[in-house]
């Protein structure tokens, strides 16, 4: 097989749409996932795309929101290429205000979005009227324009849809490569572990999550997240309820358990929902980089290879940003990626952070 221009290895959400940028440049490009695609944290069923509150703004939430406000262009250019639609759509989203001081905070809020977001997206208070709408003590939500949504699986399929309509390949199953001129690595939690023991630092780490599919017919495409919980109408009379976040694996009565207590929640804060059968359920392991923002950049101590991973939650908001800064680096050197996302630097905090913790501890 032909040497390519750039290899990548893992076929989830940011390894998928570097690819397709890249592909777009008129890069050879070469996917190498040793499972199937969205095999990872990305086959997941929640779908959600959703902004940090606009407050305390920094160079994190400046890079998200950038990604979520091209988000339509991007994945509309992918589907016009790739003949797949992603179901993409900017719904919105609602929270529960449920005292005094959270709503001080949600006006707060507000203004920090009319800086920030500008006329793009707007952070309203609203009164919570109608069916679809959390619970709220104080009978307001929070209602940010914002927030999108797409079907997990079909974004995947149109970015390696469109790869391969670029020219590019995707091998599935296979775990070696054929070589090329840079190599990338996005390959999930597992990738995440993997560096933090190279670079002997606690950099990130996999944790579990579960997401349940409810059956619901109804008209509503508005998120709503509410105490901690998402749910994401879809598609097909489905609404997507997610996700549980555990530090340790669970095992099987312990994930059952945990996916039904999730199930339960979601229907005390959204009573229209407490006859939806489950009709299907997602669990898996997702990297959560331990600077809880995307690790981008060179590999510490490997030239030519360079790092996409810790899309903790957020990697399917950041795919179309994470694309293009990837692809401008590894083809044209390029940097436009926040000096907090760097691989280096990270592991050298969390390192340092090791060392600290061993020293207090004897």
């Amino acid at each position: 097989m032909n040497r390519a221009d750039v290899e990548i290895f893992g076929g989830g959400i940011f390894g998928l749409s570097i690819a397709y940028c890249c592909a777009r440049r008129g890069a050879q490009v070469r996917v190498i996932e040793k499972r199937r695609i969205g095999a990872g944290a990305s086959g997941g069923l929640l779908g959600a795309m959703t902004p940090h509150v606009p407050d305390a703004w920094n160079e994190k939430k400046q890079f998200q929101f950038d990604s979520l406000t091209m988000a339509a262009e991007w994945w509309g250019e992918a589907a016009r290429i790739s003949g797949v639609s992603p179901r993409y759509r900017r719904c919105g989203r609602l929270q529960p205000i449920h005292d005094q001081r959270a709503m001080i905070l949600a006006k707060e809020r507000r203004t920090a979005a009319h800086i920030h977001w500008s006329a793009q997206a707007e952070w309203q208070i609203i009164e919570a009227k109608g069916d679809w709408v959390p619970l709220s003590r104080t009978g307001y939500v929070i209602h940010d324009t914002l927030s999108a949504s797409l079907n997990p699986s079909l974004a995947l399929k149109c970015l390696a849809t469109a790869v391969r309509q670029l020219g590019g390949v995707i091998d599935e199953t296979r775990t070696k490569g054929h070589g090329a001129d840079l190599t990338l690595h996005a390959t999930g939690y597992e990738g995440l572990e993997e560096l933090g023991q190279i670079l002997n630092s606690d950099i990130g780490r996999g944790e579990t999550g579960q997401v349940a599919m409810l059956k619901f017919d109804s008209p509503y495409t508005t998120q709503i997240f509410a105490d901690g919980i998402h749910v994401v109408p879809h598609e097909g009379g489905r609404v997507a309820v997610g996700s549980t976040s555990q530090k340790r694996r669970l095992d099987h009565e312990l994930a059952a358990w945990a996916l039904d207590d999730l199930i339960q929640r979601a229907k005390d804060k959204i009573p229209v929902l407490r006859d939806a059968p489950m009709i299907e359920c997602w669990t898996g392991t997702r990297p959560r980089a331990a600077s809880r923002a995307p690790l981008l950049g060179p590999y510490p101590g490997r030239p030519g290879h360079f790092i996409a991973n810790g899309g903790f939650k957020i990697g399917l908001g950041l795919a179309p940003l994470v694309g293009e800064v990837m692809a401008d680096l590894t083809l044209a050197s390029i940097n436009r990626i926040p000096d907090e996302f760097s691989p280096q630097r990270v592991a050298e905090r969390y390192r340092d952070s090791r060392h600290r913790q061993s020293i207090t501890r004897y």
